[in-house]
């Protein structure tokens, strides 16, 4: 059917308006459900959690009236019309909150409370993926209660394990094929159309320091640490405190690990760490790295996790790397530099960059709707985080961030301003019209 773009957008501005009560608290839901990845039981692969978030979009897709699937609690698909043309990719799994004494490390507001602060929301998944998942939802409730029914299908698909390695997209893929344009609010605005490749590193050796008992510093391969926690054998204990941020973003916050690093003077092991991550390093030059180029710009290289354990020092580290590079070449400088420091690699994987033509109708529309709500000229941007598209053959994220954001993903006090999530959703149901409508 045929739309009036400006018009149509006039409508959906108000219907936000009108609605933003209501999609608070369908925020409040979802953020309620703690959906980080915890133990499998009998047909939830990914946990509980995992399966009532993946429940929770079923219910919101039959209130739309669309076909909805389960795929064991891998993923569930929501269809609108035969043979989807789009596919929107998203997930109901979040990172962990993390737990202290005295309640969750580093929130002012409850992460599973969706709390409305000042023009902001706050809560585990505001930014990733859960606020952005709901303004899907909205968006195409919108364009429903507004008399806008495409006439191309189209599928959105709610995964469960992004975060804890994406086996709950290679089980759907398995089962049923993607339709041929998809986007994935899992990264940036424009539209993020290069994502740079990632290896990630797990790598121990034989704990030698007379100083230092323990160093507990990381759970998560893929996040800066904001703690590190440090005990001395003559029983004296010290915690270091930095700022967390996306692994693909270190310069967004400042590495605990690093910072301690940076401190010690007469412990060798621990020396030539630093020697190799020096506090303030962004791309991994310290290990032989250091790379860039013209399209996805300079790699990150971070130390994540340093972690005592059975007698061992265990360490973390995530790279991201420029779209003219292979995993197999960083993999091999990385693997040099952390055996040259006296450890070794346990576990090595990771993905090939991601690159989709700017050029593509998908990319071109989705930056055409861009420009409309922003009024912004859109250019296609290039990234360190692996979206959900990453290994999706010509798929691109749309959203859910402004690049000039820090929405502390995947740290406490995770949000999205009201702005943005407002954004999220004439984007949303605009980008549909553009694609499905015509």
């Amino acid at each position: 059917m045929k739309y009036n773009e400006n018009e149509l957008l006039e409508k959906l501005k108000k219907y936000f308006d009108e609605h933003f009560d209501d999609m608070l608290s369908s925020l409040s839901e979802i953020m309620s459900i703690d959906s980080s990845l915890s133990d499998a039981k009998d047909g939830m692969p990914f946990g509980e959690g995992s399966a009532k978030a993946l429940a929770w979009g079923m219910e919101q897709g039959e209130r739309l009236g669309l076909n909805v699937k389960n795929f064991d609690n891998y993923a569930v698909s929501l269809t609108y019309g035969e043979r989807p043309a789009l596919g929107i990719l998203s997930h109901l799994d979040t990172v962990p909150a993390k737990r202290g004494e005295n309640g969750y490390i580093g929130w002012r507001h409850d992460p599973f409370s969706c709390t409305l602060d000042d023009g902001v929301i706050y809560g585990r998944g505001a930014i990733d993926d859960k606020g952005p998942s709901a303004a899907v939802l909205w968006a195409v409730r919108a364009l429903f209660e507004l008399g806008i029914k495409p006439k191309k299908g189209f599928r959105i698909i709610f995964g469960g394990n992004e975060e804890g390695g994406c086996e709950d997209i290679a089980y759907y893929e398995r089962l049923e094929p993607f339709p041929p344009m998809v986007f994935t609010p899992d990264g940036s605005f424009p539209v993020l159309n290069c994502e740079k490749g990632m290896v990630h590193m797990t790598f121990s050796a034989p704990f030698k320091s007379e100083k230092y008992s323990s160093i507990k510093c990381g759970e998560v391969i893929n996040a800066i640490p904001e703690l590190c926690f440090v005990r001395k054998t003559d029983g004296g204990e010290e915690t270091i405190h930095g700022k967390a941020s996306h692994g693909s973003r270190p310069e967004n916050g400042e590495n605990a690990l690093t910072k301690f690093l940076s401190s010690v003077t007469d412990d060798e092991q621990l020396l030539n760490l630093a020697r190799l991550f020096p506090h303030g390093e962004f791309d991994g030059k310290s290990c032989g790295l250091g790379f860039s180029d013209a399209v996805s710009g300079k790699m990150t290289c971070a130390l994540t996790m340093l972690n005592t354990e059975n007698g061992r020092l265990c360490g973390g580290i995530d790279i991201r790397f420029p779209i003219d590079r292979s995993f197999d070449e960083i993999s091999g400088i990385i693997t040099y530099a952390v055996n040259s420091a006296g450890f070794e690699a346990d576990d090595i994987s990771g993905m090939e960059p991601h690159y989709v033509d700017e050029n593509s109708f998908l990319v071109r529309s989705l930056l055409n709707v861009y420009e409309t709500v922003t009024g912004k000229k859109g250019e296609p941007i290039a990234e360190g985080g692996i979206t959900y598209v990453h290994n999706t053959p010509g798929g691109v994220a749309f959203g859910a961030e402004f690049p000039w954001e820090n929405n502390n993903m995947h740290g406490a006090e995770e949000h999205i301003s009201v702005e943005t999530f407002k954004a999220n959703f004439l984007m949303y149901a605009l980008a549909i019209t553009a694609l499905c409508c015509e």
